[in-house]
């Protein structure tokens, strides 16, 4: 059996520099990638403002909207609360989500951000796939705190051999989440080339840095891309990540 999963900043549904709204536009895209486990950030929950401009913005939450029709369980985590609405991540799924959690991880007050960890039933008589969404903060050692943070609560939830997913925006531009997390719960990087760097995915018209990841325990990588250029540089700034993973006999 192969899991075809894919990560994507989504930037609220939203073009670059916020120009167009694209979350139409978006979940055409993403339907078209066939994928088993959407991973999602910078998902909008609710947001006045853009219900009052926008005549098309979709009546209840991005990721429910996202996910009609395709994905019939979903799991989102508000991290960001303001007066007019919300946003966070969201997991959007083919098989039965057993279990979800958001965990907050916000290091200040002006950046706030949570790690949205699913268990998956994706196969009958096995065990569950434990998938973690995950956003980063912008500042080094936020970001430290929070990868402590996400490797305490899988060691003590996942153990050393379940089967294992972090996909997101780390923005670890640095490359430090190696020796930070992976090496710790003995995770792959999919996309990491001989020379140790993971794919490039920003901005998404030409990427130049490596910000966005797919960290995989127990999953076998059979196939991975790179989503960039046109069409997918109109609705974000960040490319979107797919990989095919084979799980094991």
């Amino acid at each position: 059996m192969t899991l075809r999963i894919c990560t994507y900043n989504i930037h609220k549904g939203f073009s670059q520099f916020n120009r167009r709204m694209m979350v139409h536009e978006l979940r055409e895209q993403l339907r078209q990638l066939e994928v088993d486990i959407v991973f999602l950030q910078e998902v909008q929950g609710l947001h006045f403002g853009h219900a009052q401009r926008h005549t098309d913005w979709p009546q209840e939450p991005q990721h429910q909207f996202l996910a009609r029709d395709i994905w019939p369980s979903t799991a989102y985590g508000g991290n960001a609360v303001y007066d007019h609405g919300h946003h966070g991540n969201a997991i959007l799924s083919r098989f039965p989500i057993l279990s979800s959690h958001n965990q907050d991880v916000s290091d200040h007050r002006f950046e706030r951000r949570g790690l949205l960890h699913c268990e998956i039933a994706v196969a009958p008589n096995r065990p569950p796939v434990h998938c973690v969404c995950v956003h980063l903060g912008l500042m080094a050692g936020s970001r430290r705190r929070q990868m402590d943070a996400l490797a305490r609560r899988m060691e003590a939830i996942a153990g050393t051999g379940a089967p294992l997913i972090l996909a997101g925006d780390f923005n670890d531009w640095r490359n430090h989440a190696d020796l930070e997390l992976a090496t710790r719960l003995d995770l792959r990087e999919v996309f990491t080339d001989d020379g140790g760097r993971p794919a490039r995915s920003f901005p998404s018209h030409f990427p130049l840095f490596r910000l966005d990841r797919i960290y995989v325990r127990g999953l076998q990588v059979e196939e991975r891309a790179v989503h960039f250029g046109l069409p997918w540089s109109r609705i974000s700034d960040h490319a979107a990540l797919t990989a095919d993973l084979g799980l094991p006999a």
